[in-house]
């Protein structure tokens, strides 16, 4: 019975690294693992925190892997002791160890700190205004607010030459609007402004490994870059109340060329108010 409880608890952790090594085929992985981007992030700073989730995992797997091999050696050396006839030797206790209390309080302690220098580069990137790409530094292409229970974006109006107008930080009767229907350019860094209307949440493009909490009373930039054109999962990750679900909606990258001519679009809708209809009824 105790050579049961010994493969029993060695049958666990493999069981555990099985689950890891079959999980992309099923599309248990990462999002999108069942899309045609196969699990590989669809910009380039997702990639790069791709890479790092795979440097932690292997010094995880490598960490699990060790341990759970010294816990079965311990067991079946506890097994085969246990079944000597006249076996007196007394068991040791590491308990009070100084010398084991430095090392499992070193060695610990030193891959944290390399992890945390290691990622400090990607981070940078991410949270920090100074080392987003000089293309979208103050220059939002969009303002997002999130509120219970939806995404109100709000884009910059066109010009009478049909250019862009810069966003400005309150609204301009050239704003144009849209619900829970984010589009914006594809193939470069495009930033937009995040904020909330009432409670917390959470700006998640789950493919883009982009997530951003929107907190009450600030604006957030957040710069992504979707590497092709096409619709991705736009979500809150913040449970922000009993509609919560609601909140999924979408993000279209579009080509460069196509995005003014939707703001012309959307300027199209906005003006219309059905005039010209009614007149030929």
């Amino acid at each position: 019975m105790k050579k049961f409880w010994v493969f029993f608890f060695m049958l666990v952790p493999v069981l555990a690294l099985w689950s890891c090594i079959v999980a992309p085929g099923y599309g248990w992985w990462f999002p999108g693992s069942d899309g045609p981007s196969k699990g590989v992030a669809a910009s380039p700073l997702g990639r790069r925190i791709d890479d790092l989730f795979y440097m932690i995992l292997v010094i995880t797997t490598i960490t699990f892997i060790g341990v759970q091999l010294a816990l079965g050696y311990v067991l079946w050396t506890g097994i085969r002791r246990d079944n000597r006839e006249g076996d007196v030797e007394k068991a040791w206790f590491s308990h009070g160890s100084h010398e084991l209390e430095v090392i499992w309080s070193i060695v610990p302690a030193a891959v944290l700190l390399f992890i945390a220098l290691y990622q400090m580069d990607v981070w940078a990137s991410y949270r920090v205004k100074t080392h987003f790409p000089e293309e979208v530094q103050n220059k939002p292409m969009a303002e997002v607010t999130a509120r219970q229970f939806e995404w109100r974006i709000r884009y910059p109006g066109l010009d009478e030459n049909g250019n862009v107008l810069p966003l400005m930080p309150d609204p301009q009767p050239t704003d144009l609007y849209a619900v829970n229907d984010l589009h914006l350019p594809s193939g470069r860094p495009v930033m937009i402004n995040l904020k909330t209307q009432d409670v917390q949440h959470s700006f998640f493009l789950p493919e883009l490994r982009v997530k951003q909490d929107a907190v009450p009373g600030l604006v957030i930039p957040v710069w992504f870059e979707a590497d092709k054109s096409g619709e991705y999962t736009l979500l809150c990750a913040e449970l922000c109340g009993w509609g919560h679900y609601k909140m999924k909606a979408r993000f279209v990258a579009r080509p460069e060329e196509e995005f003014i001519p939707y703001l012309r679009e959307l300027t199209k809708q906005q003006s219309y108010d059905g005039v010209k209809e009614a007149a030929a009824q």
